[in-house]
C-alpha cells in the first residue's frame, strides 16, 4: 500500500520562501506522476504544479510560474520537493501531494497525503 506524506509547511512573510516535501513509502515506483494541489478555506482545490518521472515533464499553474519549482528525483527515490519562492498572501492554503505511479510489475497505485498548511503574512 502506498503512503504519501507532506511536510515543510509553515508561516512565512510575504516575499519569503518555503520548500515542501512529498515523501512516498510502501511502493517502489518505476514511473510516476506527482501533483501538488492547494486549497484555501471556502475555495475549491486547485492544481499548483506537477511532474512526471523518469522523464521529468513539468506543468505549473499560471499564478506560480517563475516562483515555484517542482523537482523529481529518480523514480525509485522517495522524496520530492516543491520550492516556493516570492510567496504571496494568496498562496496561503493547505497543500496536498498526490502520486500516481506504477511499480516494476506495472501495477498502478494512486494516493494523496493529508496536506501541509502554508500561511503567508502580508
Amino acid at each position: 500500500q502506498v503512503r504519501v506524506a507532506e511536510s515543510g509547511g509553515g508561516l512565512v512573510q510575504s516575499g519569503g520562501s518555503l520548500r515542501l516535501a512529498c515523501t512516498v513509502s510502501g511502493v517502489t515506483f518505476t514511473s510516476y506522476n506527482m501533483t501538488w494541489y492547494h486549497q484555501a478555506p471556502g475555495k475549491e482545490r486547485e492544481l499548483v504544479a506537477s511532474i512526471t518521472s523518469p522523464d521529468k515533464v513539468t506543468y505549473y499553474a499560471e499564478p506560480v510560474k517563475g516562483r515555484f519549482t517542482i523537482s523529481a528525483t529518480t523514480a525509485a527515490e522517495d522524496t520530492n520537493y516543491l520550492q516556493m519562492n516570492s510567496l504571496k498572501p494568496e498562496d496561503a492554503a493547505d497543500y496536498v501531494c498526490c502520486v500516481t505511479g506504477r511499480d516494476a510489475a506495472r501495477y498502478e497505485y494512486t494516493s494523496c497525503g493529508r496536506g501541509t498548511q502554508v500561511t503567508v503574512s502580508s
